[in-house]
């Protein structure tokens, strides 16, 4: 009998667990492919091929990323915003890029703002995808730690 008063107890918890992690009804990984390779945020940093890392001194970045108003005017535009099967569905073995504190001096930082000078312009208009989302794969992907162009 006690063994089933404890069993009582716990399952609460453990369903309020589930719920608070999100496994229920996670969406899938927010991903985009670049020139045939699918790129997605890492759920866990370990597992991730790419680390990046997020600065706000602008004099500590690597890369720098700026938030478009414009589809038009970036170079990277996220909008996908369709409700399908097919929205955001990754191959099989996407390359992971994980945001992350502990990065190595050879991962990139990124200074993510609306103010140019800029490496990169992103523009994002999602359900699935932050501006930091955004600028995490686009960074990623390309693997390069030392951009900087736009302000030489």
């Amino acid at each position: 009998m006690m063994r089933l008063k404890i069993l009582a107890s716990a399952a609460p918890l453990a369903i309020a667990a589930l719920f608070a992690h999100g496994e229920f009804f996670a969406a899938p990984p927010a991903s985009i492919e670049i020139a045939g390779t699918s790129v997605q945020i890492a759920p866990l940093s370990w597992p991730a091929q790419r680390h990046v890392r997020f600065t706000s001194d602008a004099s500590r970045a690597t890369v720098r990323v700026q938030i478009s108003d414009s589809a038009e005017a970036a170079d990277f535009t996220v909008i996908d915003d369709v409700d399908t099967a097919e929205a955001g569905a990754c191959h099989a073995q996407p390359l992971l890029v994980a945001v992350s504190r502990d990065t190595t001096a050879s991962d990139p930082v990124i200074y993510l703002s609306r103010d140019g000078p800029a490496d990169y312009r992103i523009f994002a208009s999602s359900k699935t995808f932050s501006p930091l989302n955004a600028a995490a794969l686009i960074v990623g992907a390309d693997g390069s730690r030392h951009r900087i162009e736009a302000s030489l």
